[in-house]
């Protein structure tokens, strides 16, 4: 969704809950628990844990107590719009970039943001085809790894391809004209 000037948008209006991963202490069954980086937040060490590839629901009845209260006093983090916005920092500058930071503080849509196999990431998301601005770099950039992170976003009449080399270097900016469906 594209907010206008005055709607009150912004990065600090758009914060997100802080999630969590989801877990079970070995040996008792039936309670999850939310995964930190060294074991749940209620304290249960990492290796007395099976992680689950699901998230922590605060609303879960089976939920452990200790680890729902800390989850919900844990700080906010930045909406998409602001992670992107600050990792287009590093980018080298020039019109597409500074328009595409513009309707980020606006808070234009990011559609998709993913990694993996440059190749398919390539053919089935980044629609280099599409773009007017960019296109060479980007598509030399997709040909240049093995894997990737690519991250779309509309802005009005623009759609936006950002590339994300996990080599460490610069993130790329690509548009082209976005033709709503």
């Amino acid at each position: 969704m594209i907010h206008g000037p005055d709607s009150g948008w912004s990065f600090a209006t758009a914060r997100e809950t802080a999630r969590f991963g989801a877990g079970e202490a070995a040996g008792v069954p039936g309670v999850e628990h939310a995964m930190a980086d060294s074991g749940t937040l209620c304290g249960i060490a990492e290796h007395k844990v099976t992680r689950y590839r699901h998230l922590f629901d605060l609303a879960d009845p089976q939920g452990c107590p200790r680890c729902r209260q800390e989850a919900e006093a844990a700080p906010t983090q930045p909406c998409a719009q602001e992670r992107l916005h600050d990792t287009l920092q590093t980018a080298a500058p020039g019109e597409a970039r500074d328009d595409l930071l513009t309707a980020l503080r606006r808070g234009a849509r990011v559609r998709l943001w993913l990694h993996g196999p440059a190749a398919t990431l390539a053919r089935h998301y980044a629609k280099l085809d599409t773009l007017t601005e960019g296109a060479e770099p980007a598509a030399e950039a997709f040909d240049a790894a093995t894997t990737i992170g690519l991250a779309r976003v509309d802005d009005g009449a623009w759609r936006f391809l950002v590339v994300l080399p996990e080599d460490g270097s610069r993130p790329l900016v690509a548009r082209g004209p976005h033709h709503p469906r």
